[in-house]
């Protein structure tokens, strides 16, 4: 009887078969040599069975038959590959020893565990684990197989994660779309990350622009000049700006402090996967999918890279002395220069940034091998080239910098300059041939204004703190506040992998990685299940989330099941997971709160109200079109800037507003508050055109259109009208198109028309 080696992939498998058996007869489907036979899945073999698998009824999809909760889950082969499947349990038939060779992660334990479980293998396991396919690498890990059952809370884990997003995908999915009419998606996973990108576009729309001015300081002592930004409270009137900086302009100045710090910048962290897949996107706007399968075929078709579905920045102590070989591997290589400056002494066991066990459980940071990169297609080189310098920087010093702060006086008026001085480049020297990344700071956040412009510079800095200055000139700057930015894949991976949470600390990124949405592996694929199903589209490299999309939110929200829209929540499931595959929690507690979770979310879905088949449909708006003229971030109309009262047939085009609003009401429209017409005592509902009186048929004229003064109006900014009689400030159009900038009030409470204040 023989060894029955079962890899992921064909690639892998025949990887292996040169390590371990090199003289291996190759059969098409298996290879086999004196002591092992080797052979594959493609993926998933095996999957969970559809719903009518359990009993016909299911064919149909009915509300009354829901929900669907299995006492076992029954498995199905894939119908694709299911030749494959039978050439492994013919060969298991030969074989007294199983070793599962599969991906090193959740989901590689996962394929060979229905495998196992479907042809109902009962040999003995072993498991190979292993960070990279180099052949010394598999040779070693062969050497040093564990036993089968050491990884079985990994398998909990792992069929847990995949019977519960059956449970919540198939009943919500069916649930959502027997009662609206319209085929909706449903997922743990993929839903709580559609509703960042909605909340987070609602916040964009809802964003009102507030104007401000900044007064910069121009300089001099001596030879030096320099530039300071005014020190106070934001400037919100620009006669008063303009005052200031004729107070201070032409007048002597004193150098109030003088600080100098010395500082370094150490070098980025080594890649993860999500990390790499965020750079990717943000230096060559890679999705994240194709940075995962580019990736992909670097580590198992190329062999130049480790495992990279990895969640670490971080190396075991074994890795060091591997690191020092790979360094010396790229020694007459494109990157001959930067190993030639490299210094060794600096990656070793006690570097903590680079050398930390405690932070790498299934696989370290993603590194290069000490195999030659040969045959890259262009976009494989760029990927290992980022790979690559990650990993030089790390055998270089950090960067140093003196800051220079200085606080100068004039007419009792405050001016900061801060200049960041390079003394030593370090690490920085591997990128100076790239273009530099400015860096921006982060804007909608409240603190536009106390922003501080810092000036980096590579020649000596150096100022008198007892000399004369002159304020040789003071310019205004007119400046908005910004929005927060639209998600782009780069970003959204970011949320999700702090489950939504702005986490700027790194440490405390790490900490959320146990808890974030889906897991390094899946992040790409929900990513891509959302653009395949119609909720979100891109538009460049943003994310613009689509009408269906929208509505999708707002009906789940409505029902009452806001927990599936809940990041926090999902990342607590996946925090879970990882405790089930550590041991520290019971897989089967864990399924029946999400069978009670599934049963939940059919009972209130059940006395929901169909929404109209029309709030599905329209048009996605343009996220990048007048984005700069506009506070908010809705789609640029072609509008006259005319009110209701002007328009053609206004009467009629009321009563269809109202009348689509009411029209929806078996569907449960969304009110937005009480009719403002004396004695009216209506409701206010969105419509499809405008938002208008539940009164309607018994004579009330009152609408408010969507399409008002140049823009399109939230129902936060129509709530406003109703309630105050007016909006905050925000960027309208006049009637011939040209900009204004005011509140729209309420003229009129009988008909609802608008005017600018």
């Amino acid at each position: 009887m023989k060894t029955l080696i079962i890899a992921e992939k064909p690639d892998m498998g025949r990887n292996i078969a040169a390590a371990i058996e090199p003289k291996a007869k190759n059969y098409r489907s298996y290879l086999e040599g004196e002591q092992y036979i080797i052979t594959w899945a493609i993926g998933h073999l095996i999957g969970l069975a559809e719903p009518e698998a359990y009993d016909n009824k299911y064919k149909k999809w009915n509300i009354n038959d829901l929900p669907i909760i299995p006492d076992q889950f029954k498995l199905v082969p894939n119908a694709r590959t299911l030749d494959q499947l039978k050439v492994i349990g013919e060969l298991a038939k030969r074989s007294d020893l199983l070793v599962n060779s599969c991906d090193a992660g959740r989901e590689g334990q996962h394929i060979f565990s229905l495998i196992q479980r479907h042809l109902e293998l009962n040999q003995p396991v072993k498991r190979l684990w292993i960070s990279d396919l180099t052949p010394e690498t598999i040779r070693k890990g062969f050497q040093e197989l564990k036993d089968g059952s050491e990884y079985e809370n990994l398998t909990k884990a792992a069929r847990a994660r995949s019977e519960a997003d059956w449970l919540i995908g198939m009943n919500g999915s069916r649930a959502f779309t027997t009662k609206h009419n319209v085929l909706l998606s449903v997922g743990r996973v993929q839903t709580p990350v559609l509703a960042l990108i909605y909340d987070r576009q609602k916040t964009i729309e809802a964003f009102s622009s507030l104007k401000f001015f900044e007064v910069e300081g121009h300089f001099s002592q001596n030879e030096l000049t320099y530039k300071g930004m005014w020190q106070g409270d934001r400037l919100t009137d620009g006669a008063k700006a303009e005052a200031l900086a004729a107070k201070v302009k032409g007048k002597p100045a004193r150098i109030e402090s003088y600080e100098v710090k010395e500082t370094k910048e150490y070098p980025n962290k080594l890649y993860d996967l999500t990390l790499l897949q965020r750079e990717a996107n943000g230096k060559y706007a890679f999705s994240a999918k194709k940075t995962l399968d580019i990736a992909q075929a670097l580590y198992e078709k190329h062999k130049v890279i480790s495992y990279p579905r990895t969640n670490s920045n971080y190396v075991t102590e074994q890795n060091i002395p591997e690191m020092h070989k790979t360094l010396s591997a790229l020694q007459g290589t494109q990157y001959d220069e930067w190993v030639k400056g490299a210094n060794r002494n600096l990656v070793h066991k006690g570097n903590k940034f680079i050398c930390n066990p405690s932070k790498v459980e299934d696989h370290h940071a993603i590194l290069p091998t000490n195999r030659k990169a040969n045959g890259l297609s262009a976009d494989e080189a760029k990927l290992y080239d980022l790979i690559v310098r990650r990993f030089l920087s790390q055998f270089y010093p950090a960067a140093e910098y003196k800051v220079h702060t200085v606080i100068t006086e004039v007419e009792d008026e405050k001016f900061k300059t801060t200049v960041k001085e390079l003394l030593s480049l370090g690490w920085k020297v591997i990128y100076g041939d790239q273009k530099k990344d400015k860096s921006k700071p982060a804007k909608g956040k409240g603190k536009e204004d106390e922003e501080e412009e810092e000036l980096e510079v590579n020649e000596p800095f150096s100022i008198s703190a007892v000399d004369e200055v002159f304020c040789s000139d003071a310019i205004v700057k007119e400046k908005d506040t910004q929005p927060p930015k639209h998600y782009t894949e780069g970003t959204l991976l970011k949320a999700m992998e702090s489950a939504g949470k702005q986490i700027e600390d790194e440490e405390l990124r790490d900490a959320m990685k146990d808890s974030g949405l889906g897991t390094p592996a899946t992040r790409a694929a929900t990513i891509e299940r959302l653009k395949n199903v119609g909720y979100v589209e891109m538009q460049g490299k943003k994310i613009a989330i689509t009408q269906k999309g929208r509505t999708a939110i707002e009906l789940i929200r409505g029902a009452g099941v806001e927990l599936l829209t809940s990041p926090e929540m999902t990342g607590q499931w996946e925090r879970r997971l990882n405790e089930i595959a550590r041991g520290t929690a019971a897989d089967g507690q864990f399924m029946e709160n999400v069978k009670r979770f599934a049963s939940m979310i059919v009972d209130k879905v059940r006395v929901q109200s169909r929404a109209a088949k029309t709030s599905f449909e329209g048009d996605t708006p343009s996220l990048n079109a007048g984005a700069k003229s506009r506070s908010a971030g809705a789609a640029p109309r072609k509008t006259s800037g005319r009110t209701a009262a002007d328009k053609p047939a206004a009467a009629r085009k009321r009563s269809e507003a109202a009348a689509t609003a009411v029209k929806t009401e078996d569907s449960g429209p969304k009110v937005i508050g009480s009719c403002p017409r004396p004695g009216c005592g209506g409701m206010i509902f969105m419509g499809r055109k405008g938002y208008g009186c539940s009164h309607y048929k018994e004579g009330c004229k009152f609408v408010i259109w969507k399409e008002n003064h140049g823009r399109t109006l939230t129902d936060a900014q129509v709530k406003a009208l109703i309630e105050k009689g007016k909006t905050g400030k925000l960027k309208l159009s006049g009637e011939d198109g040209t900009p204004l900038e005011g509140k729209l009030v309420l003229m009129n409470m009988d008909t609802g028309v608008l005017g600018v204040e």
